[in-house]
């Protein structure tokens, strides 16, 4: 058989499903890539792959099972094989708990290109970014810095088909861009991070000087003992906290009483106070520089998501509202389950405070600051303890003090434990909110907006001797 284009690919696999049910998930991805080091480029390339999901579902006397089969590199010879052995896995499988019947197409409009060939990504992407790279190695290689890193655009096409009719279809376009800057003898280090949609929106310029600026208030070390300091996070470090704390909404483990959100006594902490500023934390597939699916894509059932919700439409969702916890992540089981409101979760998340035109810039916020801390990024955060939400970390490639307004040295890095929870408790200010990259976490996740903040106390629980 001659290669086959997605939708074709999805449509032969429900041809041939003997299941009662049929869904399956054509993924296209492509993407180009660019490495550096000392001020050169190393490698860059370019790669295509495709991953087709059947999930099967098989109808019984107590009650419907699924079988999902997922494979790399599929072929139209592949394809009955796949959905064969999706369809023995189900009939292997006793009732899915989750099982609901499988979302109809009187539920979502078809999308309009769902026959088109996917959308690709090319090296072409890093036409105007890789000139301005070029400019910086020069830049650097004259004040005696080096920089490291790497960029990445990704394209993945989805294509969804189901046995109930629904044909939808997204692109998906993530870039990403961390740049390191090192003093000539790497005893400083400093880091940026972007994220964006097709490059054409990446300030090099801009992100170099940021970290020249770092690189110069590294001339000065200052050793501080491990303690509570009143401490300013960037965007990307806020957004490292806000993600963990996006993974830890799930609607039904609070309900269950094992996270944070879960009430003394049982239920949820829906409509209590996490903060007294009006903060809100919300998601949506439409977010103007953030665009994510605008349905549930689950190729898998975990904790809060489910096969049988796949097409599902998601829409604009506040988590947080003006300080108060407002939603938590559902799937119809756990909505069903709990009570809770249906709350699938999207991908992406906006922090912002009320009025955005009065909220200062982080330069600001150091301006306005007698003593305290810049925490320029986080890094290695696990997660300690699930009812409080405590994280531990580390700090990396830049720790500053700020005395009566200016940045006077670098510190030491640091262990820290916080729970971003109670951290959004002990926020003081907030600043104007823009897109970042969360730094431990781009890897996952990289399509957030945040303010920087001032947090009173924060925790350095211990002096870390990292570099």
């Amino acid at each position: 058989m001659t290669a086959m284009q997605p939708h074709e690919l999805v449509e032969l696999a429900l041809g041939l499903s003997r299941a009662d049910g049929c869904v399956v998930i054509a993924d296209e991805e492509s993407t180009a890539n660019l490495r550096w080091a000392g001020n050169a480029l190393t490698t860059n390339g370019v790669t295509r792959g495709r991953r087709l999901t059947v999930i099967a579902t098989v109808a019984g006397a107590e009650g419907t099972a699924s079988g999902v089969v997922s494979r790399e590199a599929v072929t139209p010879d592949d394809v009955a094989g796949l959905v064969r052995a999706a369809e023995d896995a189900a009939r292997a499988a006793g009732p899915a708990e989750d099982a609901r019947p499988l979302v109809a197409a009187a539920e979502q409009k078809a999308s309009p290109d769902f026959t088109e060939p996917p959308a690709e990504t090319s090296i072409a992407v890093f036409e105007e970014f890789a000139p301005a790279l070029g400019a910086a190695f020069a830049r650097a290689a004259a004040q005696g810095e080096l920089l490291y890193g790497f960029a990445r655009h990704e394209l993945v096409s989805s294509y969804l088909g189901t046995s109930t009719g629904l044909r939808l279809r997204h692109d998906q376009p993530t870039g990403t861009v961390d740049l390191n800057a090192k003093t000539a003898d790497l005893s400083g280090s400093a880091w940026a991070g972007a994220a964006t949609r097709d490059f054409s929106d990446v300030d090099v310029t801009a992100l170099h000087a940021g970290l020249t600026t770092r690189l110069g208030w590294g001339a000065r070390r200052i050793d501080l003992p491990a303690g509570r300091y009143e401490t300013l996070l960037p965007p990307s470090a806020v957004a490292d906290l806000m993600v963990y704390l996006s993974w830890s909404t799930g609607g039904r483990d609070a309900f269950e009483g094992r996270t944070v959100f879960s009430r003394p006594g049982g239920g949820t902490r829906i409509g209590d106070e996490l903060s007294a500023l009006p903060l809100t934390l919300r998601s949506d597939p439409a977010e103007p520089g953030l665009e994510a699916a605008p349905f549930v894509l689950a190729h898998a059932t975990e904790d809060e998501s489910s096969v049988f919700d796949n097409g599902l439409p998601l829409s604009a969702t506040e988590w947080i509202r003006r300080g108060e916890l407002a939603g938590l992540v559902t799937s119809r089981h756990s909505a069903g389950l709990t009570g809770l409101a249906l709350r699938p979760a999207v991908d992406n998340l906006v922090l912002e405070t009320a009025d955005q035109e009065t909220a200062p810039t982080l330069d600001e916020m150091i301006a306005r600051t007698e003593r305290g801390l810049l925490l320029t990024c986080l890094w290695y955060i696990r997660g300690v303890d699930p009812a409080t939400l405590l994280l531990t970390g580390l700090t990396r490639d830049g720790v500053y003090l700020v005395e009566n307004g200016r940045v006077v040295g670098a510190v030491n890095n640091f262990r820290f434990n916080e729970s971003p929870v109670e951290l959004l408790g002990r926020i003081t200010e907030v600043g104007r909110t823009e897109r970042c990259l969360p730094r431990e976490w781009s890897d996952w996740f990289t399509r957030t907006a945040m303010p920087p903040v001032r947090v009173e106390g924060f925790n350095m629980s211990s002096v870390s001797q990292a570099s």
